[in-house]
């Protein structure tokens, strides 16, 4: 049999991580948790904690992070098969015999790869041979430094479709198409696969070659060649997975622990630029948008991989088809972080114009992922009719919606509708207070409604204080029943309101039932016998202060819906974060911070809205 997940989960529950990890590192306690100083880098303040209970060690200084058998691997120095032995060992557990089906691809792949490191040789052979003096002139021309070059394996494949089975005759045609080095075409007829290319081996985590990328010298070659691809990849094989492979992470890993970041580029050749730059904690996908496998991957050096891509449209489309792979993997502490560069521009021409430090600049102020998808969404195409904002707000739900995490879906809901609420409806400047006799700024006609009386102003500059929402709740329900077309556009969250405060609901059902029938232009649109009290008369017209102009009164009512609506779900949310702070006080004490900046944030616009709302009510005891 195999080594199965199951058979490794069995291996870990038997161990005790801190136990294991004492034996090299001085920890004590804290908490439920074992810290120390991090034997991965050099530091004064321990920041290495041990986990023995979810069965991993993480360092939040350079992002080590793993469980026993990555701990023998990673900080023993021991092969993978040595370490599941050594802890087999210490666990009582035999390690299951090998699948022979196994065994013989594992025996294959070693195959494969002694043809793929001959082939590596040849090709750094054919660049410092008089033949590949073409390829040294573009590569002294991009202006790779020699020890980047050897650090990379640059080589060049001859312009010659059989110089592979030439100079590589220990291994059959059969191997070397097993690996990928060579093709057939319609005919039969086989050929190298990459002819007159600078050649980069592609690397597994281990760095051992399983494929190779080629690129075209120039644009004059790319045209003598009939239009090929500037770029060539190996395709996959039983030992290349282009969906699981990420280049240059044999360097980037222990870079990104010494960094803390990991940065992903477009392509193998932004890769090298960075590098020749003395940027070296970068990887890249290979000719694919990044993969749900790559993503993983990348999460498990760091909790917010930096995407760098190019200032162009190509590159927005770019990170978005990231950003929209990444959302329904999102976890708690487990995102990404955006860099675009200058329009224009990418890796290589920003340190050729700019210097390294610009390139280090933008990499060291990354926009998080939410942002990203803020401003994409929110730019996509005018804004100029309720229809569009309408279709920015379906949007940003849609991807939210894709979000698997149910508590991360619904801060990135609440998030999301939050900045749309601030877009959609911005705060308005204070009227000037109504003056008698004065002409409305719409009919030109004086206003034939009168004033609200004292006691309806002092209701409506209640919203002010704090907690009183009942004041808010009073007139907003009046507001619809004079505005009754506007009851289904806030249906949504009326109906999420109800749920969450009793004390709404039977106002909110009222109205529901009455909508159809609900005539604006009775004195009692809902009564007591009907339901609901009748809503004071001084107080029905609050939401028709607006020079008369009813679209704008809508937009008032509207803006209060979501003021009335947005407090209680916050409350929920922050009483579901308080909950489980005993079992993730980091997370849960940082999400607590965010939730009351929003609540303050919620009371402030209240209170605006409330001395809005009070300032041009002329006091009176007349009533409408």
């Amino acid at each position: 049999m195999a080594i199965t997940p199951q058979w490794k989960d069995e291996l870990r529950a038997r161990i005790t991580l801190s136990t294991l990890v004492q034996r090299s590192v001085k920890l004590t306690r804290a908490g439920r948790e074992w810290k120390g100083c991090c034997p991965f880098h050099d530091e004064k303040t321990p920041s290495f904690y041990v986990n023995d209970q979810k069965q991993f060690y993480h360092c939040f200084g350079c992002g080590a992070h793993g469980d026993a058998i990555s701990w023998m691997v990673d900080q023993q120095g021991l092969q993978f098969m040595d370490a599941v032995k050594e802890l087999a060992g210490m666990a009582g557990m035999e390690v299951p015999a090998p699948d022979p089906a196994m065994a013989k691809r594992a025996e294959q792949r070693a195959s494969l790869i002694d043809v793929t490191e001959a082939a590596q040789q040849f090709f750094v052979d054919s660049l410092a041979a008089p033949g590949g003096k073409v390829a040294r002139d573009y590569l002294e021309r991009r202006g790779f430094s020699a020890a980047v070059m050897r650090e990379f394996g640059f080589g060049w494949a001859p312009d010659d479709r059989q110089a592979l089975p030439k100079a590589l005759a220990q291994f059959g045609e059969d191997m070397l198409e097993g690996a990928g080095m060579r093709a057939a075409n319609e005919q039969g007829e086989r050929y190298d696969r990459f002819r007159g290319r600078v050649m980069l081996p592609i690397q597994d985590a281990r760095g051992r070659v399983i494929a190779f990328g080629g690129r075209i010298l120039d644009k004059r070659a790319n045209e003598s060649k009939g239009g090929v691809a500037k770029y060539l990849n190996s395709p996959d094989t039983e030992l290349f997975d282009k969906g699981r492979t990420l280049y240059n992470l044999h360097r980037a890993a222990p870079a990104a622990r010494q960094s803390g970041r990991v940065v992903v580029v477009e392509g193998y050749m932004d890769v090298i630029a960075l590098a020749n730059a003395g940027i070296t904690d970068v990887v890249a996908p290979l000719g694919t948008a990044l993969t749900e496998m790559q993503l993983e991957m990348l999460w498990r050096m760091t909790d917010a991989p930096v995407l760098c891509f190019d200032g162009d449209a190509a590159g927005q489309r770019a990170a978005m088809r990231a950003i929209a792979r990444a959302l329904p993997l999102l976890a708690p502490m487990r995102s990404l972080s955006i860099v675009c560069l200058p329009a224009g521009l990418d890796p290589d021409d920003l340190i050729k114009a700019q210097g390294t430090a610009a390139m280090e600049r933008l990499l060291a102020s990354p926009a998080n992922l939410i942002d990203t998808l803020w401003a994409f969404e929110r730019d996509a195409q005018a804004l100029t009719t309720p229809e569009a904002k309408a279709g920015l707000k379906a949007r940003l739900m849609a991807h939210a919606d894709t979000i698997a995490d149910p508590e991360i879906k619904s801060l990135y809901r609440r998030e999301l509708s939050d900045r749309f609420s601030t877009f959609a409806y911005p705060p308005r400047p204070p009227r000037p207070a109504f003056q008698p006799g004065q002409k409305s700024a719409w009919r030109g006609a004086p206003t034939p409604l009168p004033g609200l009386s004292e006691a309806a102003r002092v209701q409506l500059s209640g919203m002010m204080a704090g907690g009183q929402r009942q004041s808010l709740l009073t007139a907003v329900i009046a507001g619809l029943t004079r505005f009754p077309h506007e009851i289904s556009r806030h249906a949504e969250a009326l109906s999420s309101l109800a749920r969450l405060d009793r004390e709404a609901a039977p106002g909110i059902e009222s109205l529901f039932e009455l909508a159809e029938t609900l005539d604006s232009h009775v004195p009692t649109a809902i009564c007591a016998v009907q339901g609901h009290p009748a809503p004071p008369a001084d107080i029905r017209y609050a939401f028709l202060d607006e020079g008369n102009d009813p679209g704008a009164a809508c937009e008032e009512l509207a803006e209060a819906v979501s003021l009335l609506v947005e407090r209680p779900a916050l409350e929920a949310a922050l009483a579901a974060t308080i909950a489980r702070f005993e079992n993730d006080p980091e997370g849960s004490f940082a999400e607590q911070t965010r939730l009351r900046a929003q609540l303050m944030a919620v009371e402030d616009r209240l209170k605006a809205f409330g001395r809005r709302k009070a300032a041009p009510l002329a006091s009176g005891n007349d009533t409408a």
